[in-house]
């Protein structure tokens, strides 16, 4: 014992870095270790729903699977075998998974693609928006539309995972919490944004539009990977060096925010043959009267703006099931900032893109309309994927696409419901009504 403590003496910067590469060592085993029990739990839960009985003349459920390999730096081929496509297959379902190729195959797969009852997205925010684009891009989008889609967070950034899961601090985790959400069959609505350019086919977004020197930034941010920790900070400061201040200058015309219309109930079984019978005859000798009423102008608002960045987002980052309103968020921060406040908000954002800092002008609206200067260079950040600034059209389709989310942040948001509306009750009347389940069945 004593010669060992004296070698350890000796030696002691071997010692110390034995000791450190053991510790971590040891960290890296229980944490694989953690994961494997978290694969398993998940594995015996999914089983739970292989083992249902069906009816012999039911066809099993059919899910189409887009994968981005190249999503998390190409690791997301093993992080989706490994941690989702086990849980998917012990479901019960008849998966079939369908890998890109190239940036932008989505879009025609997806445009392409006949029939299925769930649409799987297996990659980040770019993946998604290619997707959707080529979802809604279908001559057939009202029918395809109401297909439920499940999206399994594998991007470097999956923003739209942080609305429809728990937060975790487990990667593992939080992919065996998205796909289990896809078995348990709960779903949100959420708003889509319609981005239609002066000649290109529109494009789709579920997050929204960012335009200015922040995004511009914001995309650099790899490029000093070799300042570690610090990297985020130096591509906005390197930023202000070029330019300043970085002004974008726009005209924006916009309509205000729309009522929300009851939602209609959806037919789970198929009408009888009499009632179809009966309908199809009354829409060919009672066709529907075009409204004779004057349509009321519309009245769009006309704003001359500088900004340092304009970002127009849906409402899904903060989802609210109860809301009567539709719109969009539009927010124009003011662009006579120092470059250290810059360079601090510029960190900000990275986390949340879309925040609307105060001392910004906040616009709710359902339609604008971006009008840019001749020769305005620079890019568009749509859910995270770059395209070339130019004028276009925002229009926001309201409760357009159902996602699968956790049972848990569904009730979270319903109880957000709940007490809103009960604080505002408790303002102008007794509470009374707030121990009621106001609940949707």
């Amino acid at each position: 014992m004593a010669k060992a403590l004296a070698t350890l003496r000796h030696h002691w910067k071997k010692s110390v870095f034995g000791a450190c590469l053991l510790g971590w060592g040891g960290h890296w085993l229980y944490g694989k270790h953690c994961d494997d029990l978290v694969r398993r739990a998940a594995c015996q839960e999914a089983q739970t729903f292989g083992n249902q009985l069906i009816h012999p003349t039911v066809p099993l459920k059919k899910a189409t699977v887009f994968l981005n390999p190249a999503a998390c730096k190409g690791k997301a081929v093993n992080l989706f075998e490994k941690n989702a496509a086990p849980i998917l297959h012990l479901s019960g379902m008849d998966v079939t998974v369908v890998r890109t190729d190239y940036e932008g195959q989505a879009k025609r797969l997806m445009e392409l693609m006949e029939s299925t009852d769930v649409i799987i997205i297996a990659g980040g925010d770019g993946t998604v928006q290619e997707v959707i684009t080529g979802l809604l891009r279908r001559a057939d989008e009202a029918a395809f539309s109401k297909i439920p889609i499940g999206f399994i967070p594998l991007g470097k950034t999956c923003n739209l995972s942080h609305t429809l899961y728990p937060e975790s601090t487990s990667q593992v985790q939080h992919i065996t919490n998205a796909a289990l959400a896809i078995l348990k069959g709960e779903t949100v609505p959420l708003d889509v944004l319609q981005i239609k350019g002066e000649k290109e086919q529109p494009v789709f977004a579920v997050s929204g539009l960012r335009w200015g020197a922040y995004r511009d930034a914001g995309v650099k941010v790899s490029n000093y990977w070799y300042l570690g920790p610090l990297k985020t900070q130096a591509a906005h400061l390197f930023s202000t060096f070029k330019e300043w201040p970085q002004k974008h200058r726009a005209a924006l015309m916009y309509l205000g925010p729309t009522e929300r219309p009851a939602e209609e109930p959806e037919e789970t079984r198929r009408p009888p043959f009499f009632v179809r019978l009966y309908r199809r005859i009354r829409s060919c000798c009672f066709p529907p009267k075009e409204a004779c009423e004057e349509v009321a102008p519309e009245n769009w608002e006309e704003l001359k703006l500088s900004t340092i960045e304009l970002s127009i987002a849906t409402q899904n980052r903060q989802l609210d099931l109860t809301r009567t309103e539709d719109f969009m968020d539009i927010c124009i921060e003011r662009d006579n900032i120092s470059k250290q406040q810059f360079v601090q908000r510029g960190s900000q954002k990275m986390h949340d893109p879309h925040m609307c800092p105060e001392g910004s002008q906040h616009i709710q609206a359902s339609r604008c309309i971006l009008q840019l200067p001749e020769g305005t260079e620079g890019s568009f950040g749509i859910d995270n994927e770059e395209y070339e600034a130019m004028p276009v059209e925002v229009k926001l389709l309201p409760r357009k696409l159902k996602f699968f989310c956790d049972p848990s942040v569904r009730e979270q948001m319903l109880q957000a419901a709940e007490e809103g509306e009960c604080t505002a009750e408790r303002q102008g009347s007794p509470p009374a009504c707030c121990h009621q389940d106001t609940r949707p069945n």
